[in-house]
């Protein structure tokens, strides 16, 4: 089960975020919980900073729940939590603007990056031709598209 909360009241269509989880979660056969924040730059900017000591804005942050300084867990499939979800819908609009791609596609693309941070996948670098996270995140996203 997720939980979707827009914090800011940001212009989203939960019904469609919710359908477009639903997908990507039976198409991955996950059934642990998590939680998707949808929320502003000035929310994950100060996310970043406190978490990442990184000033500036992103799309999304992932927080696993064995991540932490206190008791470092080892999360397994019998786990029932895998952690947070924030995406900043404006940064994700800025993104689909310069990729050239809709909004939509950026938005399934940014919720399954964070479901496979979850899952305990990482990458080094942006780079979509060599980080093997990235490669298979588009690969998903091709075959998600092939089943709509």
């Amino acid at each position: 089960m997720y939980y979707i909360e827009n914090e800011n009241g940001a212009d989203v269509d939960i019904g469609l975020v919710g359908r477009h989880i639903d997908r990507i979660l039976g198409y991955l056969g996950e059934k642990r919980d998590f939680s998707l924040h949808f929320v502003d730059d000035d929310e994950i900017r100060a996310l970043n900073r406190d978490y990442r000591n990184i000033d500036s804005p992103t799309d999304i942050l992932t927080f696993r729940i064995d991540d932490g300084d206190e008791m470092p867990l080892v999360m397994d499939e019998e786990d029932e939590e895998m952690g947070d979800i924030f995406i900043s819908l404006e940064s994700m609009r800025r993104n689909a603007s310069e990729f050239g791609v809709k909004e939509d596609e950026e938005l399934v693309r940014l919720i399954l990056h964070g479901i496979l941070h979850l899952r305990g996948l990482d990458h080094a670098t942006n780079d979509f031709a060599t980080e093997p996270m990235l490669i298979e995140q588009e690969r998903i996203l091709r075959e998600l598209n092939t089943i709509v």
